[in-house]
């Protein structure tokens, strides 16, 4: 396997005669390099002007690998060839280097360069790309590989500190200018032969890694003196001090990662690529490796242009009712500056805000609370002077009930949760959940299996008031910024939350329609208008018995009778109500009952207002249907057909409401979720079984 790296621009803030002055006292031996033994000129070239200068060398490395090794591979050193070419007119050094020994065996090869900044003419750029490829090595390879990189890391940042160090002996000796050449002078004291060497390259370091020249630089930004903030992305090189300054200490390696992955986007990926730091979260979460990165990443940049979500911030404006009823904000910052978004989830209505405003809704608000995480982050880097990469969450759960766990909400939840694995990670660095009530573990052992492990490791969970005091929450916030609600010093302008009024739910179906392309494409809730004589209905099939099927529905207009029949015939869409087409019918008004169908349930009248949640488990394969009708004090158990008063309806303007979700359940999948069916809108209410029927298995309850 072919193993390649490239360096990052590293910046010399010294002209480029002076560095070359320090870089030529490395010859013809240096202690500071102990596995460069030495070398022997065995072709050199100089211009009759004198600006150009070429030099071949064979140079001698002791590789630090063990004595065994060397015994079975019958050497001790190993040599490399190397051509140096200096240009002192474009002012620019370019270093060649490749193995003399085991050259059939294993291909190394390294490209290095030192150039003038691009944007400062008195600093000096130094690059370095290779590549090397072990084909065979007495079955070791393996091993050759890993002592090779082992080496190769370890000696990059080395081979910067050389330089550096003679740098500050020729300024400590007072040479701090050289002049530049001009056409007939000399180069004061610099001879080209002794211009380079091989011992801070790759090739003895690696050996087994087909050390070769990147082909092309990578698109990334650089950065000059003095920036307090992160350069703009017109550069097309990323500076090892603009990575320690924005994105963090790196390895080698990592740094090498990071910049296969931009170059490969940049030559793939048309017009504006991801950030450095979006693409180094999708790089951690996966150990670097870039394979996996790569693919997740390219995932959610498609994801992002299909959904628009680039410009959610300028575009997302939250409903009205989030602002009273969502109670959630950010809120200064962690002791590490991370940015801190605190969430009140105990004090938030789930079930009756995900009713308001639809899931489509609330994943958009979360996915924009994401985007103006990294925004913060991109701006406490400048801030702080060091990288931020992730942003602090506070989750006060004081309130939290089985309320919150009924199951449409729980599989909106897990939803918002894949979205954002997929395409935020390593956005949060640290989750502290407070007052964690009796029920969480029932919360945590339903979501817990969709949370990456990465991510769970950032989990810190408080029960009662055990956050407070040493180990609490104090040793990750300031006490001036721990909210006044848990003993803190700051007021938090954060809703209320609270329970929405009814009178506000709508489902997908009723919501306005958006200029936007739907994030969720199938909505949980569902609604229907009922008129009189003209009910709704919904089928399951059922293939196997002892299935469950599941509902929870709210009546927000009227009085209706909700009922549940089985029939061994597929019941067919005989007719939609014109008025609207959220009306459908199913059993034909030939259909007799006793014979074509049968009534599992007597008739369950559902006030206006009211929350029902029921299940059934079924006995019989074939056709379960749910049904809606208004209810009067006349409603008789005959059903009054829709061509029966389709006259009357034309004239009349009375009708019903319901927003309802079911699902169908295998009953192993149901057990432990009962009570998740049975919880109510409410805060406070409670909840009685108003029906029930050993000989059907069903039950529903009513929340008022």
């Amino acid at each position: 396997m072919v193993q390649k790296y490239q360096s990052p621009v590293r910046v010399y803030k010294y002209p480029f005669e002076l560095v070359m002055a320090a870089y030529e006292k490395r010859f013809p031996t240096c202690p500071l390099i102990p596995v460069f033994i030495g070398s022997d000129i065995i072709y050199e070239h100089k211009s009759d002007d004198g600006s150009l200068h070429v030099v071949e060398r064979s140079c001698k490395l002791n590789v630090d690998a063990p004595r065994l090794l060397k015994k079975i591979a019958g050497v001790d050193f190993i040599y490399f060839i190397q051509k140096n070419t200096l240009n002192w007119k474009d002012r620019a050094l370019l270093i060649e280097a490749r193995n003399e020994t085991f050259s059939t065996r294993v291909l190394v090869n390294e490209t290095c360069s030192y150039s003038v900044h691009p944007d400062n003419e008195e600093w000096t750029c130094f690059e370095q790309s290779a590549s090397l490829d072990i084909k065979s090595f007495f079955g070791f390879e393996s091993t050759v590989e890993k002592i090779a990189m082992k080496q190769y890391t370890a000696n990059i940042k080395r081979g910067k500190e050389v330089i550096e160090h003679y740098l500050n002996e020729l300024i400590s000796q007072g040479i701090t200018h050289i002049p530049r050449w001009t056409p007939g002078a000399s180069v004061g004291y610099l001879h080209v032969s002794r211009t380079a060497t091989i011992g801070h390259l790759c090739s003895i370091e690696t050996p087994g890694i087909e050390l070769e020249a990147s082909s092309s630089p990578l698109q990334l930004w650089g950065e000059t003196a003095g920036h307090t903030q992160a350069p703009e992305q017109d550069g097309d090189k990323l500076e090892a001090e603009y990575i320690e300054r924005y994105l963090g200490h790196l390895t080698p390696m990592q740094e090498s990662t990071l910049i296969h992955l931009r170059q490969w986007l940049q030559e793939t990926h048309k017009g504006k690529i991801p950030k450095d730091e979006h693409i180094l979260r999708f790089l951690r979460a996966w150990d670097f490796n870039m394979e996996k990165a790569r693919e997740m990443l390219c995932q959610s940049l498609s994801w992002r242009k299909q959904y628009q979500v680039d410009y959610i911030l300028q575009t997302w404006h939250p409903p009205p009712i989030f602002e009273e009823y969502y109670a959630g904000c950010w809120h200064y910052h962690d002791r590490d500056g991370r940015p801190l978004y605190i969430l009140r989830l105990g004090q938030i209505d789930t079930k009756g805000l995900l009713k308001a405003v639809g899931e489509e809704a609330i994943l958009r608000h979360v996915l924009s609370i994401n985007e103006e995480g990294q925004r913060r982050c991109e701006e406490n880097t400048h801030l702080c002077g060091s990288p931020i990469r992730s942003w602090t969450c506070l989750v006060d759960l004081e309130g939290l009930n089985m309320r919150h766990l009924w199951r449409p909400g729980v599989k909106a939840l897990l939803r918002i949760i894949e979205v954002v694995e997929a395409n935020y990670p390593e956005t949060l660095g640290r989750l502290l959940i407070v007052r964690a009530p009796r029920v969480f573990p029932v919360l945590w052992t339903l979501i817990s299996p969709f949370i990456n492990e990465n991510s769970r490791r950032k989990f810190l969970i408080y029960s009662g008031n055990n956050y407070q005091g040493p180990g609490g929450i104090s040793d990750y916030l300031d006490k001036e910024i721990i909210p006044d609600f848990l003993g803190g010093e700051s007021m938090c302008n954060i809703p209320e939350g609270g329970l929405v009024p009814k009178s506000l739910y709508q489902s997908d179906d009723d919501a306005e329609t958006s200029d936007h392309i739907r994030l969720w494409t199938e909505t949980i809730y569902h609604s229907a208008f009922i008129y009189k004589g003209a009910p709704h209905e919904i089928a399951a099939e059922i293939l196997e018995v002892e299935s469950v099927i599941t509902w929870d529905f709210d009546v927000l207009r009227g009085d209706v009778l909700f009922s549940l029949f089985h029939s061994k015939r597929a019941p067919e869409v005989r007719q939609k109500d014109p008025a609207s087409v959220n009306n459908v019918q199913l059993m034909d008004k030939n259909w007799v009952l006793g014979a074509d169908y049968k009534m599992l349930e007597a008739p369950l009248v559902c006030r206006e207002g009211e929350s029902i949640q029921g299940s059934h488990v079924t006995r019989w394969p074939g056709f379960y249907i749910l049904q809606w009708k208004m209810h009067s004090p006349s409603s008789g158990s005959s059903m009054a057909r829709v061509d029966d008063v389709l006259a009357s309806l034309q004239g009349s303007s009375h009708k019903c409401k319901v927003m309802y979700y079911f699902e169908v359940l295998a009953s192993e999948d149901f057990r432990g979720s009962m009570s998740s069916l049975e919880s109510c809108s409410g805060f406070s209410q409670l909840s009685g079984v108003t029906n029930s029927s050993n000989k059907s298995h069903s039950s529903s309850v009513i929340s008022r």
